[in-house]
Parts: structure tokens; sequence; C-alpha cells
């Protein structure tokens, strides 16, 4: 019998995530059933938003259970066919178990053309986390020119698309990042106006002052935390406020009381919004043609952080909290001969 590798949700973490956590078992590889599909892994993606499906809380995802498998962002290739429509060799995307070998309803699925360029951007900038900055800036944040846009996380794989777009709408864009490598590639490589390193800085709310001298008309927020502490009073008449992510949050056992920060709300009469990609799944091909485009007119530029091995995943999830990667962080599990 054919078998296959799954990590399994092991305990629920307290705090930062530990390999503890995290199970490898071996398991026979499963038979797709009518309608269904057998998907070889080729990339998995690991995703801050997944710490929280590690929690025994409700939230907007739905918490793994200890013992269960867990799942991910997948590009693979499949090998096996119950499904009209795909057939041995497609190469798919969809959230699958993190694991070599998965069955999938084949109406979860999206077939990836390899002729678009690299099938590893279905995981990233063109796939949920490029469509997160897509319509998180266009319908959320609505960058207009001469704004002064802040982005957090900023050269993460949401963040790095985020300042890109608004730039592309004639804003001035400031992103924040924690290291010199990171803040050089968003000034150097992809054009930020600013970029301050969080990390080195002795006076974050200086810093951000300093480099948003008329205010601030977008934050983009992925981080939370001091980071947005240091945003929050140089917000300007009718700003807005996506809230994409709470990186800085994610791991704590106990959320801190901040400043009260609402009381600038009435002066600034910002709008401030949360926002989810699953909003939007009716419009993704919207997204995915204005963002291939943007690429295919070197006007978007990506990165990717590739970790290989699939019994690494945990590790490439665990680094993303201490700010390892650039760009979108990968697992490769298997190399594709396409």
């Amino acid at each position: 019998m054919a078998e296959t590798r799954q990590w399994r949700l092991a305990s629920r973490p307290s705090g930062e995530p530990t390999r503890e956590n995290f199970e490898l078992v071996t398991v026979a590889r499963p038979a797709p059933e009518s309608g269904e599909v057998l998907v070889r892994t080729l990339y998995q993606s690991v995703d801050p938003y997944m710490r929280g499906r590690m929690r025994d809380a409700e939230s907007y995802a739905e918490p793994w259970d200890v013992g269960d498998p867990m799942r991910a962002g997948v590009v693979g290739e499949v090998i096996e066919s119950n499904y009209e429509g795909l057939e041995p060799g497609d190469i798919v995307a969809g959230e699958l178990l993190w694991a070599e070998h998965a069955v999938a309803d084949g109406n979860d699925l999206r077939q990836v053309d390899p002729d678009h360029g690299p099938i590893s951007t279905a995981l990233g900038v063109l796939g949920m986390p490029g469509v997160t900055a897509y319509f998180g800036t266009t319908d959320v944040a609505e960058p207009k020119p001469g704004d002064t846009v802040v982005v957090s996380a900023a050269a993460g794989a949401v963040g790095s698309v985020v300042g890109q777009l608004a730039q592309l709408s004639g804003a001035r864009v400031v992103g924040t990042a924690g290291s010199d490598e990171k803040t050089a590639w968003l000034t150097d490589e992809l054009g930020f106006d600013a970029a301050i390193n969080y990390e080195t800085t002795d006076d974050l709310p200086g810093a951000v002052a300093e480099a948003c001298p008329d205010g601030v008309d977008v934050y983009f927020d992925n981080v939370g935390g001091p980071i947005t502490d240091a945003v929050w009073p140089l917000l300007n008449v009718r700003s807005r406020v996506a809230v994409c992510g709470q990186i800085a949050l994610y791991n704590a056992t106990e959320i801190p009381t901040g400043p009260r920060k609402l009381g600038k709300l009435i002066e600034s009469r910002a709008r401030v919004e949360g926002l989810l990609v699953y909003d939007y799944e009716n419009r993704w091909g919207e997204a995915l043609e204005r963002l291939s485009r943007f690429i295919a007119d070197d006007e978007l530029r990506y990165r990717e952080d590739v970790v290989e091995g699939f019994e690494n995943a945990p590790d490439a999830f665990m680094g993303l909290f201490e700010g390892e990667n650039i760009g979108k962080q990968l697992v490769r599990v298997a190399e594709y001969d396409g």
C-alpha cells in the first residue's frame, strides 16, 4: 500500500509555537472518490493566520482539533482524478492538508497555468496574499494621488504588494519592517518612498512622524501593537485604516491594554475597517487579471522565501513570527518537472 506523510497538531501552543506542537506521521495514501482528485503537493504555504487555528477559540477560521491534520494553501499536481475537468498532470491550487499527498473535491480547486509564470506564485502574489492586498488596497484603503500611506509588515507577502499598488495610485508610501535588508529591499527595489526598521530605532513614534511630515492618510495594518500605536496619532481627517492582520499579538497569552485610541477617530473622522479575503471569493478573477498585468508590465515585483523539504514545514511557519522571511514564505515539498 502506498504511503504519504502529513503534519498533525500535536498540542495547542501557549505563546509562540514550538516543534512539540507538531507531529509528523506516515499514513496510507488516500484514494479519490467520485468528484475528487488526488494531489501531490509541490509547494505548501505557511501564513500568520494559521496561528489562530491552533487555538481552541472561535475565530474567522475554524480551529484545528488536536490530533487532526493541519491545512494550508497548496500548489500541487493531479496524479489521479475522478473529477470531470481535471486530469493527471494538471497543476491546481487550493486549501489542502499539510501533507505530501491529499484528496480534494475538484470543485474546491483552482487550475494553475504554468505558462503564466512560476507555479509557486499561485500561493503568493497570484494567490491569497496578492488577492488580499489587491482588495484591501482598492476596496478598503482606497489610496489617492498625494496620500501618505503607511504599511506595516511591508516586506511580507501582503504588505509588499499593498505598497506597490498604493504607489501605482499616486500615493507616497512608507513601510515598516524588521531588518535593514528588508527596508533596503523596500526602498531600493520596490521604490517605497521611505522605510523604517522598527527593530533598530530608539524612537518608533518619532521615526514614523519624521517619515510622515504631513500625517497619515492610509494605514494598512498587518501587525498591530507598538507600530499601530505610533501611527495612530498621525491619522489625518478622513483617513482610512485597513486592518488585515495583528501578528504582533498572535502569540500573546493575554491581549495587552494599550492607549485608548477611539477618541482619535472623533477628531480625524477616520474610517477603520477589517478585511477578509474570503469576502471577495467571487471576484478573485478580477484581482488575478489585474495583478498578472502589473507583473507583465514590470509594475509589480515580488519575492519568495522558499524553505526546502516537507519535514521543515513547522520551522517555516515558526519563522514567520521571528520575521525571517522576505516576501512570501513557502515550503517546497516536491520538484516540479513541468
